[in-house]
């Protein structure tokens, strides 16, 4: 997974919190990116229903409140993947070697124990519980 998850997040706080509704553009500019990379990410989060846009109008509107809208979804929505996956196994461990020999099995059965400790929070944490801690980390900055 590339930034795509956390670029995610950082538009929906912002389609969520916008008085008015976002463009591309707009969002682009707050989360330092281009605004293609963000039609991409948009085009992700309107196809499993999460925001929509309207032809004619400019931006975006969040269709499920962030406080049923659970990270793990958003997740799933952007990886294009039916799970959390963290890690990547290198491919062609030597066999001849005993180390090389058994470390994918090893290796899968951490990698997949700890993706599941992260599946586990992303369910148990909504867009709105970011939302809120970022209002805390906001409120304890010194640029008010």
């Amino acid at each position: 997974m590339d930034t795509r998850f956390s670029s995610a997040i950082h538009t929906l706080i912002l389609i969520s919190e916008a008085e008015t509704p976002m463009t591309s553009e707009e969002i682009a500019k707050s989360v330092g990116t281009n605004a293609s990379y963000i039609r991409k990410v948009t085009s992700l989060l309107k196809r499993k229903g999460i925001i929509e846009s309207r032809r004619g109008v400019s931006g975006f509107q969040l269709l499920i409140s962030p406080r049923k809208l659970l990270l793990y979804d958003i997740y799933l929505a952007v990886s294009e993947t039916d799970q959390v996956h963290v890690f990547d196994l290198h491919q062609n461990p030597n066999d001849q070697c005993i180390v090389g020999k058994h470390i994918r099995p090893v290796l899968l059965e951490v990698f997949r124990s700890v993706e599941e400790k992260a599946e586990q929070e992303l369910k148990n944490t909504t867009l709105a519980d970011c939302i809120d801690r970022m209002r805390n980390q906001a409120e304890g900055s010194d640029d008010k």
